[in-house]
């Protein structure tokens, strides 16, 4: 590397900031379990909670460039606004950003930043999401998962038409809760389902829709 990996205290990665769902205002910080001072400096934010909602995920692997830095040992934070259909599209205009909910990110950002440099060296901890980082997927469902849902299961945010969950009647706004035999608690358990499955399987999906449990069987 350019610059030697002790003299570098923790990183920050800021990708996707601008397009801040205007219904949840919700900023997903990853990475919260990398080291203990990540919590203490969130839980002294400055902010107005009905204009921002702090979502946390320990987890310092994903699929952004803070995992190189975490597999490192150094302490990351990932600040994401989360997927939406234009995600990684032509269409994702810059007419279509959302300017306010970025600035007040960017806040919480600076807190943070200003927080931890005023101490000394950031100590590191592991997440027990480290053993995702070598999960390869063979397949795909087709969806995009709400990283802002708390609550226990994979909320699906989106669905891509002619692929396994459009295909076998999935809908946005289903939480899936059970594939095949196992019990889908977040979107870790989802991801080590579909690494283990290949083209073809045939596995039925349980989700929660309106309350009700529904069942579909998915061909992926």
């Amino acid at each position: 590397p350019l610059v030697k990996l002790s003299k570098i205290n923790y990183m920050i990665n800021i990708d996707m900031l601008g397009r801040m769902d205007t219904v949840k205002n919700a900023l997903i910080v990853n990475g919260t379990g990398t080291s203990p001072n990540w919590d203490a400096s969130l839980n002294k934010l400055k902010i107005d909670t009905n204009e921002i909602h702090i979502v946390r995920s320990e987890s310092g692997v994903g699929a952004s460039d803070h995992t190189s830095f975490y597999l490192k040992d150094i302490p990351v934070l990932h600040f994401f606004s989360g997927q939406h259909v234009d995600y990684h599209k032509p269409s994702d205009d810059a007419w279509k950003i959302n300017y306010e909910g970025m600035d007040k990110s960017i806040d919480v950002i600076k807190q943070v930043v200003r927080d931890n440099n005023k101490k000394k060296k950031i100590p590191f901890t592991k997440t027990k999401e480290v053993e995702m980082k070598s999960s390869k997927w063979k397949v795909s469902l087709g969806i995009m998962p709400d990283y802002a849902f708390e609550g226990s299961g994979l909320r699906i945010d989106g669905v891509t038409e002619d692929k396994p969950a459009s295909k076998a009647g999935l809908l946005a706004g289903d939480i899936v809760t059970k594939m095949g035999e196992t019990i889908v608690t977040d979107i870790y358990t989802y991801m080590k389902v579909l690494s283990k499955l290949n083209e073809g399987d045939v596995l039925d999906v349980t989700v929660v829709r309106e309350g009700k449990e529904v069942v579909k069987s998915v061909t992926f």
